[in-house]
């Protein structure tokens, strides 16, 4: 055999054995099998089941988080414009549609916005109606979510609140998209159904964006709302509300101090009123930009520093990103304690104090009326909005004065009150109901609760809590220095002092259930308070 033959052979042999170890290389492992079980299943229970298949070839901590945070491959070949479909629960059958922008790309993940339509009493089934699209609610591309609530399953109820966490799932499961950006709306119904969300399972939304609703009617008994509502649960998410000046159905005397009411106690809203507005969106071109802008411009914080957390324990409600509450204490009063010392020690949105000056009937920025509450005191003077107040009881009234204190100082009874109207001065007189309402509950509690209040600084947490025995910190590289100790405070006492080591089942336990890339926990830390 000649040199260049005995080269040509072992070259040869080598090119094979290379092409043997590539083929070899490329070839799909056990773990890369086990993970592409993990992602085609079609629900939580069904990952869970191929998340066991993940442990058993146990696999470094480190490599299974980053293929969770790599996520899925998506597909392209999915489909795209109106897409019509349907799941079962017990014994109904959830309509649904998706809006799906026709350039829809896996390459790029998407915005979500769940609409939730009106008029859901007079729907006596859950059928689509119309095409099913956005129509002339469109933003920015994205994709729409559109499910159906009708009189026998209105959104505020534990079957919607399954729907909704169904069809997110599952389209999560087929399109890519922003976890960080799956943002709630709705009208009329739809709208005031974002606070129920809110109140009950905040987690997987960025923000509740709400057009012509009112918290109010859910204090409505006829509604039969499922489970108990705890404003405070309001307090982590921003909303975007618009409602109409003329609106017939929800007036701005019954929205607008529910509004000033959360403002008031730290929920982030931004509000527009529509002059002209009645019970429709009409207005809609004229607010979209701002709708849009305050959507890209409140990306959901997956582990928020502060975080506040009420349950009742139903319908898997007693969880808010890495809050989990386990149990309840047995020795919770049956009447809530509604004392000024009492809540100002416990802030609690669900502790309505009517404002003075709203009791009266006035609307008012500074000393200029904005509105007069009809069959209200106020309206037996024949106030008129642009009304600047410069007197009552001849006593004259300082240009930056506060409206609400000024009225304070008055008794009950006929009251005479100077204002500039048109730039001339102006004599009222009516009859004055002075003095605050006495604070009241907005929604009564039939139930035993609990309540979590967490703020992290860096790897140390701070809980307070009241009516609960025990609950569990889901902890996540992404927000605590795993390397270092982590210190839990709870009531003022060290509950928690240590190293936590991270878990590959607890990793793929969160990961099964939550179907989120970017929300993912290494480990637990479980709190049982002292009795």
């Amino acid at each position: 055999m000649s040199r260049r033959s005995h080269y040509a052979l072992v070259g040869g042999r080598v090119a094979a054995v290379a092409l043997a170890l590539a083929s070899i290389a490329a070839a799909p492992s056990a773990v890369d099998t086990a993970f592409a079980a993990f992602w085609s299943a079609a629900n939580p229970q069904e990952a869970t089941a191929a998340a066991d298949g993940i442990l058993k070839l146990n696999p470094s901590f480190a490599e299974a988080f980053a293929r969770l945070k790599k996520g899925r491959e998506y597909s392209a070949e999915v489909p795209k414009g109106v897409v019509r479909l349907s799941h079962r629960f017990a014994r109904d059958t959830f309509e649904y549609t998706l809006d799906v922008p026709e350039t829809y790309t896996p390459s790029r993940a998407y915005q979500v916005r769940v609409q939730l339509h009106g008029g859901v009493s007079s729907r006596e089934d859950g059928s689509i109606r119309g095409s099913g699209a956005i129509g002339q609610l469109a933003g920015a591309e994205q994709i729409y979510v559109l499910p159906v609530s009708w009189r026998d399953a209105q959104w505020w109820s534990i079957a919607q609140l399954e729907n909704v966490r169904a069809i997110l799932d599952s389209l999560k499961r087929t399109y890519n998209v922003d976890e960080n950006h799956i943002v709630m709306s709705g009208v009329s119904d739809g709208a005031t159904a974002n606070y129920y969300f809110a109140m009950r399972d905040t987690t997987p939304f960025a923000s509740f964006l709400t057009l012509n609703g009112a918290l109010a009617v859910l204090q409505n008994d006829s509604l039969n709302v499922d489970g108990e509502l705890f404003p405070q649960n309001l307090v982590d998410k921003p909303f975007f509300m618009v409602n109409g000046a003329r609106d017939p159905l929800y007036p701005p005397d019954i929205v607008e101090p529910y509004i000033d009411h959360m403002k008031q106690n730290g929920v982030e809203v931004v509000y527009h009123q529509q002059p002209q507005g009645v019970h429709n969106t009409s207005w809609w071109p004229q607010e979209k930009d701002a709708f849009e802008a305050f959507v890209r411009d409140h990306p959901r914080k997956p582990f928020p520093e502060h975080l506040t957390w009420e349950t009742d324990m139903t319908a898997d409600t007693n969880r808010a990103h890495w809050i989990v509450i386990d149990k309840l204490a047995g020795d919770q009063p049956a009447i809530p304690d509604l004392s000024p010392r009492a809540s100002s020690t416990w802030p609690d949105l669900n502790v309505f104090r009517p404002d003075l000056l709203e009791s009266f009937g006035l609307k008012a920025q500074g000393t200029t009326i904005v509105r007069v509450a009809g069959a209200s005191s106020a309206s037996t003077f024949f106030f008129e909005p642009g009304d600047v107040v410069t007197a009552v009881q001849g006593q004259p009234v300082a240009k930056d004065a506060n409206l609400g204190e000024v009225f304070s100082h008055f008794a009950e009874g006929r009251l005479k009150v100077t204002v500039s109207r048109g730039g001339q001065p102006t004599e009222l007189s009516g009859y004055y109901k002075g003095g605050a309402a006495s604070p009241v509950l907005l929604f009564p509690h039939a139930k035993p609760s609990g309540r979590v209040d967490l703020v992290r600084t860096g790897n140390s947490v701070r809980a307070t809590t009241r009516g609960v025995a025990e609950f569990t910190l889901l902890v996540s590289p992404d927000a605590f220095d795993l390397s270092k100790p982590i210190r839990v405070v709870a009531n003022g006492r060290t509950v928690f002092d240590g190293r936590v080591k991270d878990s590959l089942a607890t990793l793929m336990k969160w990961a099964a259930h939550d179907n989120d890339r970017t929300m993912l926990f290494a480990a637990e830390i479980h709190v049982k308070l002292a009795e």
